[in-house]
């Protein structure tokens, strides 16, 4: 297999318009509780938001070739994935590197490594998911692989699939789910819209809920 593939299925444009319209908690719930990344991978910025196709990466722990590579070769809208191993002693990323995407109009960044230059990245306005913030440079020695499948972390990410970061974390919706992944998000969230309108009517959670059947089988008392 080449180390560099450049041809990758990607989600159709419109899915990824629309699920970006939806938070990824809504999406991770909606389509079953699947996708979504480890917790430790986090937004530099809480404001940070990204959706777009995934264009993949495997590479070395401290080394950021391919890394780089991958920002020669992705197209306008992709979001980077990175798998360095969970490594989080390295800044793999930083602003130099941050304006070559904007320049590319590469939608975003997201490492299971770590970034430097924060300040200046969250002044730049690309969103960048890390597993850690890390002043340590790296390398540009070890060859990997770009698209790829990669387990990146705790999800398998292949080319193409939509990856959806927000403040709450990241999820993965693999590409050919993506028009019904968004349909079932827009049907969950009309749902809790009216969970919060039912609420805000004075209804109680329990009524809401439906939790009245499921507490007396399991013998819930109070003193009421």
């Amino acid at each position: 297999m080449p180390h560099i593939i450049t041809r990758i299925a990607r989600a159709a444009a419109e899915d990824v318009a629309e699920l970006a319209r939806f938070g990824s908690a809504t999406i991770h719930e909606a389509q079953g509780r699947l996708g979504a990344v480890s917790s430790r991978i986090k937004p530099i910025d809480r404001a940070m938001s990204v959706c777009g196709p995934a264009f993949t990466v495997q590479s070395a722990p401290r080394d950021n070739i391919m890394l780089q590579l991958a920002i020669n070769y992705a197209q306008k809208g992709d979001v980077i994935v990175v798998s360095a191993g969970e490594y989080e002693e390295a800044g793999s990323f930083g602003d130099v590197l941050g304006n070559a995407c904007l320049a590319k109009g590469i939608a975003g960044v997201v490492t299971d490594t770590g970034v430097r230059d924060t300040l200046e990245l969250i002044k730049l306005g690309l969103p960048v998911f890390s597993l850690s913030v890390c002043i340590k440079g790296t390398v540009k020695e070890t060859l990997g692989q770009i698209n790829g499948d990669i387990v990146f972390g705790g999800q398998l990410v292949r080319p193409g699939d939509v990856i959806r970061g927000d403040a709450d974390g990241l999820v993965v919706v693999r590409r050919e789910d993506a028009a019904a992944v968004a349909a079932k998000s827009a049907a969950r969230e009309e749902a809790e819209a009216g969970y919060i309108m039912a609420y805000k009517s004075g209804r109680s959670v329990i009524d809401v809920s439906n939790l009245e059947a499921v507490l007396k089988a399991k013998g819930l008392t109070t003193d009421l």
